[in-house]
C-alpha cells in the first residue's frame, strides 16, 4: 500500500496520480478522512486507558471504606475503555479499506490515460521481408506438429492446448536459455508455487485490479497465480532482510493460469492469448533509491533476450491508467507479429517501489541498529510462452520450414531448422 506519511504531507501528489491513472481521485480524501478518524478515535482509547490505570492505582491506594463506590467507577471506566477500544480497531479496519483504494504513486514520466496512450521509447531489428506469403503462426505450428488445439480444447475447453514434439522442446529451449541468462546475471533460480494463500495474493495488489483475471479455489480458499511475481513477492513476507550486499535478485520459473476474463472473441486462434503457459520470471528486492537504476537492468535483461532470439521488437512506456494498482512505472517489449503487421506484447518490468513491501512486510535495516524501512520491489518477464507465437512467425521459411535461431540451438542438439519432415 502507499506510504501514509507521504499522503498527509503531499496529497495533490496523490490526486495527480489517480487523475493520471484515470482512476478515482476522490479515494485520496476518503483515505485522508478515515486516517483523521483513526488517529482521533485511537487517541480516545490510548487517553482513557491511561486514565483507567491511574484509576485503577488510587484504588488500590484509597481507605476501605471507600473502595466499593470506587470499585463502581472503575467498572464504568472500563466499559468506556472497552468501547474505545472497539470503535478504534472499526476506524482503523475502515482506514485500511479506504487506502488500499489508492494506487501506487506513478513516478515521473508516466503517460497519463490508458491503455492505448502509450508512448513509444525506441524500436529494434528490422521486419522481415519475405518473398512468399507467410503463414501465421496456427499454420505454422500445425504444419511442423509444434502444438495441438484441437486435442487441447477436447481435453480443457477453449484457450487450452498441448505443445508437442520440437514445439514442446522449442518452448523448453527458450526457458532455459533465459534461465542461464538469469543465473550469469546473479539472479537465484527458484521453481515456486502456483497456488497462494489470500494474503499473499492481495499483498501484491492483483485482487484490486485484475481479481477478474484470477482463478479461484473456493473449496481451499487459495488461488491459482498467473504469474510466479505472487510467489516470489510472498517469499520474503513478514521479514527483515539484509541488502547490505546488493539486491536479492530470482528468478521464478512456474506455469501461470489466467481467466482470460473479458477477451471473448480475442486471439482466439492459437497460443498467444491461453488459459495456462509456462514462464520465467524475474524479481528483485532492493533498496528505495536503487529501484529506478534496476528497472533499467531488467529491461536490458529483456531486450538482450530478444536480441538472442533475433526478433524485431519495440519498447514502450506504459500509461498510467494501464499499469495495474502496483506498479508505479512499466516497460513492455513488443515483437513484430508479421502476419498481424503489428506488435504484440512479449514481456513487461515494473518497478512497484514500496508498494507491495508495505503490504507483505518487507523490510530492512538501512543501516545497522537502524530502524527498519520498506523495500522497494521490482518484477520482470524473461521468457513466457507466447514467445513462440513471434519465433516461429518471424523465422519461417519459403519451405514451410522456421530456423532456428543461433541461441537457442545449443538446446535443441544443433539443429538450424524444424522443417516438416523432421
Amino acid at each position: 500500500m502507499i506510504d501514509v506519511e507521504l499522503l498527509r504531507s503531499t496529497p495533490d501528489a496523490f490526486r495527480d496520480s489517480q487523475r493520471a491513472r484515470q482512476g478515482d481521485v476522490s479515494a485520496v480524501d476518503r483515505a485522508l478522512e478515515a486516517d483523521e478518524a483513526r488517529r482521533a478515535a485511537l487517541t480516545r482509547f490510548e487517553t482513557l486507558r491511561a486514565e483507567q490505570k491511574a484509576f485503577g492505582k488510587k484504588v488500590a491506594q484509597a481507605p476501605k471504606d471507600e473502595k466499593a463506590a470506587l470499585v463502581a467507577q472503575v467498572q464504568g471506566l472500563a466499559e468506556d475503555v472497552k468501547r474505545a477500544e472497539a470503535q478504534a480497531n472499526d476506524a482503523a479496519q475502515a482506514f485500511d479499506v479506504a487506502v488500499r483504494g489508492i494506487q501506487n504513486l506513478v513516478l515521473d514520466g508516466v503517460p497519463e490515460g490508458g491503455e492505448d496512450d502509450f508512448t513509444v521509447l525506441r524500436e529494434v531489428g528490422e521486419h522481415p521481408a519475405f518473398d512468399f506469403a507467410p503463414k501465421d503462426h496456427v499454420a505454422l505450428g500445425e504444419s511442423l506438429q509444434l502444438f495441438d488445439l484441437e486435442r487441447g480444447a477436447k481435453v480443457s475447453g477453449a484457450r487450452f492446448y498441448y505443445l508437442t514434439g520440437w514445439g514442446a522442446r522449442l518452448e523448453l529451449a527458450l526457458l532455459n536459455l533465459a534461465l542461464d541468462q538469469a543465473i550469469g546475471a546473479g539472479f537465484t533460480p527458484l521453481i515456486t508455487p502456483t497456488i497462494v494463500n489470500p494474503d499473499i495474493m492481495r499483498g501484491t495488489g492483483f485482487l484490486d485490479s485484475h481479481s477478474d483475471e484470477i482463478y479461484y479455489l473456493e473449496a481451499d480458499d487459495q488461488y491459482l497465480t498467473g504469474t510466479s511475481e505472487v510467489a516470489l513477492a510472498g517469499y520474503h513476507s513478514d521479514e527483515i532482510i539484509d541488502l547490505a550486499a546488493g539486491p536479492k535478485r530470482y528468478a521464478g520459473w512456474s506455469t501461470c493460469y489466467r481467466r482470460e476474463a473479458g477477451s471473448h472473441g480475442k486471439d482466439t486462434r492459437g497460443i498467444l492469448r491461453v488459459h495456462q503457459f509456462n514462464k520465467l520470471e524475474m524479481f528483485v528486492y532492493t533498496t528505495p533509491d536503487q529501484a529506478v537504476a534496476e528497472h533499467q537492468r531488467l529491461l536490458a535483461w529483456e531486450e538482450q533476450m530478444l536480441a538472442k532470439v533475433e526478433l524485431p521488437y519495440r519498447v514502450i512506456n506504459t500509461a498510467a491508467g494501464d499499469l495495474g494498482s502496483s506498479a508505479a512505472q512499466k516497460f513492455d517489449t513488443e515483437a513484430w507479429i508479421p502476419t498481424q503487421q503489428t506488435y504484440r506484447e512479449l514481456t513487461s518490468t515494473s518497478n512497484c517501489t514500496t508498494y507491495q513491501a508495505r503490504r507483505l512486510g518487507v523490510r530492512y535495516r538501512p543501516e545497522e541498529g537502524g530502524k527498519t524501512t520498506p523495500v522497494a520491489t521490482l518484477n520482470g518477464t524473461l521468457a513466457t510462452t507466447r514467445w513462440l507465437v513471434a519465433i516461429l512467425e518471424n523465422h519461417q521459411q519459403a519451405d514451410g520450414s522456421v530456423r532456428i535461431p543461433e541461441a537457442l540451438r545449443p538446446y535443441l542438439g544443433g539443429i538450424e531448422a524444424i522443417t516438416p519432415a523432421s
